[in-house]
């Protein structure tokens, strides 16, 4: 009858229907896994070659993919402070609101002292020395703290990208012409001590907030890598770059342990070894490039001063005796770093 559903035609109308609900559990079952989504910040430029946060994250995503994990990762990368200063993100890594951070180890020592055993001057010799040491053992303590302390977990060790040295606006060549110039330092306490005893007025101040300072005059200058000066145009206002090499920090790269814990176990597996992987890339880029800056910031007019480094060494030397006696925990850190040769 027109107008009326006969019981034949319901069931012919419903048939499709039926088909699919058949046919959608198989569906599912083909669907592609849900992607894992990490954030990787850095504070540093967007620099493919002189930046080292850019540097570890080109040579992780080469590794995700090579390992096949290219489809079930997606790593974003947040150069140039996007996701806030430093001290904010490893806050955020704490607590597991952002998964990754690429940083020198520095920033860690303000949420876990002991991690500042890395800043004390010229307590490593070089790059090459420093994975000596950590070979031998020396992070392995720094590594449990952070991990009790702070939840963060170091899933791979780098270099910066050369020693860190003095930039300034006036040639220092000695203690004495460090006096009274402003020269910025990382936000940590060590470093800042650091280059208290090498003469300077030592400035605490955030990454994002050297560029503005030197053209203000706010500062006189900072300490870094060439590298690093050269990706973020310090040079434009300071000209002068003494080589006094206090510092071979460690690159760290910090892992949530909130994210660490909600990744599948097989998946996470695959991912901490290209993440290693890509360490290693970045330490031999690292030993490279420095010397290629230290020559691009003198075709940019910076004058290259290699300076009375022992004079320094002297001024810096009771600075390790005096941080392991207020911290014993950091003597067998320091006893494994200067028992290694280079």
């Amino acid at each position: 009858m027109t107008g009326h559903l006969t019981r034949r035609s319901l069931l012919r109308a419903s048939a499709p229907l039926a088909a699919g609900l058949v046919f959608a559990p198989a569906l599912i079952g083909r669907a592609v896994a849900a992607v894992t989504k990490l954030k990787l910040s850095s504070s540093q430029a967007n620099d493919p070659k002189y930046a080292n946060g850019r540097v570890f994250y080109d040579n992780l995503m080469k590794h995700v993919k090579s390992s096949g994990l290219g489809e079930q990762l997606d790593v974003s990368f947040f150069p140039d402070n996007q996701l806030g200063q430093e001290i904010d993100v490893i806050n955020s890594v704490k607590l597991g609101v952002i998964d990754m951070m690429v940083s020198g180890s520095s920033i860690s020592a303000n949420l876990v002292p002991l991690v500042g055993t890395f800043d004390l001057g010229y307590l490593f010799s070089s790059f090459e020395q420093q994975t000596k040491a950590f070979d031998a053992g020396a992070a392995k303590p720094v590594e449990a703290a952070l991990l009790k302390n702070a939840n963060i977990r170091v899933i791979a060790w780098a270099y910066n990208f050369g020693a860190r040295s003095v930039l300034a606006k006036k040639a220092v060549k000695t203690p004495e012409d460090l006096a009274g110039l402003k020269i910025r330092t990382l936000p940590n306490p060590v470093i800042t001590e650091c280059l208290r005893l090498m003469g300077a007025a030592a400035t605490p101040l955030a990454f994002g907030e050297i560029y503005t300072g030197l053209q203000a005059g706010v500062l006189d200058g900072l300490e870094h890598d060439p590298p690093t000066i050269v990706a973020s145009k310090f040079y434009e206002t300071a000209k002068f770059y003494s080589l006094t090499q206090h510092n071979f920090s460690p690159l760290a790269v910090y892992f949530s342990e909130t994210t660490f814990n909600r990744l599948d176990p097989k998946l996470r597996d695959s991912f901490l070894d290209a993440a290693q992987k890509a360490a290693a890339d970045t330490r031999a880029h690292g030993l490279a490039v420095e010397k290629e800056a230290l020559k691009v910031l003198a075709d940019k007019g910076v004058t290259v001063i290699d300076p009375d480094r022992e004079a320094f060494r002297k001024k810096v030397a009771p600075q390790t005796d005096a941080f392991v006696k207020a911290r014993p925990e950091a003597k067998p850190i320091v006893d494994i770093i200067k028992s290694t040769q280079a």
